[in-house]
């Protein structure tokens, strides 16, 4: 696939003009968002925002109708939330968030915090697209199957697997060499993409995890490590291997209040933002993980791993996209107020299965969608996990099988 022109992916110097006002996307390495970083990220949502930090899908945050984008630089990079100019937009890095805590094969903080660095000591790797995506998986296949660009994961404590556009490569690495092999497969997709602006991701160049292998020289052995997408969210209590306790949020519809935000600053622990738009506050005492619990729950925050809003995702919709045909947040908040987001194994009103992985429908979908019933937003009735898109584009969709419920001009078509 090649485009026209480059990517247009937003960061905190480069501003989205949404429909609702400029939006900024807040790169967060491997989800870790320390204390005083939330109080900073609240104080601007409220003071330069529209009240709410949104949380995305590659566990980064975003604040949407900025009012003084000069203001907002000055507050980030005070709390190192903008140590890069220049490299600010390609800090995408997923890591496994409960590395470390609970489980897994390896631990993998280290190597988010090193990555980071040398990613942004290269000047030639600014010339990265936003979109590029980097994973760092311990070994429990979280973020394994989140196709990214470059990744590892995970094979035992100080041996990684290689992933080139979303697959293992079939190289093994040393922990020691992870960050110089990943970097170097960074340089060669660079290479691979020349002076074509339109390449954005590694699947997009033909052959490309064939060909920045050659340039590595690294041999591949034969086996391979096969990924899924990851469908359990860490919700509610985690032991720690340390003895202390993670606390696993969902946040509905990855829309977090200000307000809620200062609350977790005074936890004063470090709290990751997942892929998943979740939350995770690590190393709790017990009784403060009980008095978490007990003080944010009741502000929205759901520990519940089987609430309804478990079950939805939606795309950002009216107001704040031009092209959506509704409300869709609006329109999701009170299906499941209402009771009509069912369990999955639940009976449903026309409501099909899709397991498009991208956010652009394959044309089955497309084909299903456009020859189901317009219902009115009151009488959509879906089983389990489920996406809300005000057009279809889908954007926001979650990777992995999920049921599409798509707004028209007329209504919504559910496929």
């Amino acid at each position: 696939m090649t485009r026209p022109v480059a990517d247009s992916c937003p960061g905190v110097l480069r501003l989205h003009d949404a429909a609702d006002g400029p939006l900024a996307r807040i790169r967060v390495p491997g989800g870790r968002v320390e204390p005083v970083q939330w109080q900073v990220l609240a104080q601007a949502a409220h003071d330069l925002g529209d009240g709410n930090i949104e949380l995305t899908s590659r566990g980064n945050v975003q604040l949407r109708r900025i009012g003084d984008a000069e203001a907002l630089w000055a507050r980030l990079e005070n709390v190192g939330l903008l140590p890069s100019h220049t490299h600010e937009r390609v800090r995408n890095i997923i890591a496994s968030p409960l590395s470390g805590r609970v489980g897994g094969v390896a631990d993998v903080r280290g190597l988010v915090r090193a990555l980071d660095t040398e990613l942004m000591a290269a000047p030639r790797l600014a010339d990265l697209p936003g979109r590029v995506l980097f994973t760092l998986d311990d070994g429990r296949g979280d973020v394994s199957g989140l196709g990214a660009d470059i990744g590892v994961h995970a094979v035992g404590p100080d041996e990684f697997a290689l992933l080139l556009a979303g697959a293992d490569s079939g190289i093994r690495i040393h922990s020691a060499d992870v960050t110089e092999v990943v970097l170097a497969a960074a340089h060669g997709f660079l290479a691979l993409r020349g002076d074509n602006p339109g390449r954005w991701r590694l699947r997009e160049i033909a052959h490309g995890s064939e060909r920045v292998i050659d340039l590595l020289g690294l041999p591949p052995g034969d086996d391979r490590v096969e990924f899924t997408t990851a469908q359990v969210v860490p919700i509610g209590w985690l032991e720690q291997d340390n003895g202390l306790v993670s606390l696993g949020a969902g946040v509905r519809l990855g829309s977090l209040p200000a307000r809620t935000a200062e609350f977790l600053a005074a936890v004063e622990r470090p709290v990751f933002v997942t892929p998943w738009r979740s939350l995770i506050a690590t190393d709790l005492e017990e009784w403060a993980a009980e008095q978490v619990v007990r003080v944010l729950a009741p502000m929205g925050l759901v520990f519940d791993a089987d609430s309804p809003w478990q079950l939805v995702s939606a795309c950002a919709g009216q107001p704040g996209c031009a092209k959506s045909h509704t409300d869709v947040r609006g329109d999701v908040t009170a299906a499941v107020e209402s009771g009509r987001v069912l369990p999955s194994g639940k009976s449903t009103v026309g409501a099909g299965t899709s397991s498009t992985e991208r956010a652009e429908p394959k044309d089955g979908a497309d084909q299903r969608i456009s020859d189901s019933p317009v219902m009115a937003s009151t009488d959509v009735v879906v089983a389990g996990r489920q996406h809300w898109s005000g057009c279809d584009r889908r954007c926001g969709r979650p990777r992995g099988a999920a049921t599409d419920v798509v707004a028209t001009d007329e209504g919504y078509r559910i496929g």
